[in-house]
C-alpha cells in the first residue's frame, strides 16, 4: 500500500503574458489535502481548474506561491527533479485517455513502468487490469475497446506504479452517464485501496459529491 502524500498550496498564482495583456489564470489560491484524502476542484470552464491541477501535479510551476507534496516543495525544484517527481510520485488521468494506438492495453499500462524501470511490472499490470474488469481485454488495442474501457486502461496506467498522488482532470467528461459512473467508482475504489491522495477536477456536481472535500473556483480564485 502506498502512503498518500499531503498536498499544501500557499498563495499560489499563475500568470500568462498574452498580446492582450496579463492573464491571472490562478490568483493566490491556498488549500490543503490530507494524506490519502480526496478533493474535487470545481468551477466553470476557464476558471483556472486545470491550470491549478497541473501545478499540483508538477506539470507546471507557479508564478508565485509555494506547492508542497509529501512535505517536499515541488514548486522550488529544477525541471529535471520535477520530472523525476512526476514519474515516481504522481499518477495522471485526463479527459482524453491518451492511449498509444499501436500498443495493447497491457503495453499501454507498462509504459508507465518502463519510465521507472520497475520490477514485476507485467504481473502488476495484468493484476490491475483484472481488478478494473479488463482481464479479457489485456491484449486488445485501443481501437478495439469502448470509451469506458479505454478510460479504465488509463486509470490502470495512472495507478500501476503506486503513486502517492493521483491527479485527474475531468476523467469522466468524455463518457456517457453509465460509463462515467463506472469509471469513477473504479477510480475511487483503487485510490482508497492504494492509500493515495486524489485531487480531481470536474464541472459535474454529482462527481464532486463523491469526493471527501470540494473547493470551487471562479476567475482564478478559490
Amino acid at each position: 500500500m502506498s502512503a498518500g502524500a499531503a498536498v499544501e498550496l500557499h498563495r499560489v498564482s499563475k500568470r500568462f503574458e498574452t498580446p492582450a495583456g496579463v492573464i491571472e489564470a490562478v490568483d493566490e489560491v491556498s488549500l490543503a489535502v490530507a494524506p490519502g484524502a480526496s478533493l474535487a476542484i470545481t468551477g466553470p470552464s476557464g476558471c483556472g481548474k486545470s491550470t491549478l491541477l497541473g501545478i499540483i501535479g508538477g506539470l507546471d510551476s507557479p508564478t508565485a506561491g509555494s506547492v508542497a507534496v509529501g512535505g517536499r516543495e515541488i514548486s522550488a525544484l529544477p525541471e529535471r527533479e520535477r520530472d523525476r517527481f512526476r514519474r515516481h510520485e504522481v499518477g495522471f488521468v485526463f479527459q482524453s485517455d491518451n492511449l498509444l494506438p499501436f500498443l495493447t492495453a497491457t503495453e499501454n499500462v507498462l509504459v508507465q513502468c518502463s519510465l521507472n524501470d520497475e520490477q514485476d511490472a507485467l504481473d502488476r499490470s495484468h493484476a490491475l487490469l483484472a481488478q478494473l474488469g479488463l482481464a479479457a481485454e489485456a491484449d486488445a488495442f485501443p481501437d478495439q475497446l469502448s470509451g469506458g474501457q479505454r478510460q479504465r486502461v488509463a486509470v490502470a496506467r495512472a495507478l500501476v506504479h503506486s503513486p502517492s498522488l493521483i491527479v485527474a482532470d475531468e476523467p469522466t467528461g468524455s463518457l456517457d452517464a453509465d460509463n462515467a459512473i463506472g469509471v469513477l467508482d473504479l477510480l475511487l475504489e483503487a485510490q482508497r485501496a492504494s492509500g493515495a491522495t486524489l485531487v480531481l477536477v470536474t464541472h459535474e456536481p454529482a462527481v464532486a459529491d463523491r469526493l471527501e472535500g470540494t473547493i470551487g473556483m471562479r476567475d482564478g480564485r478559490a
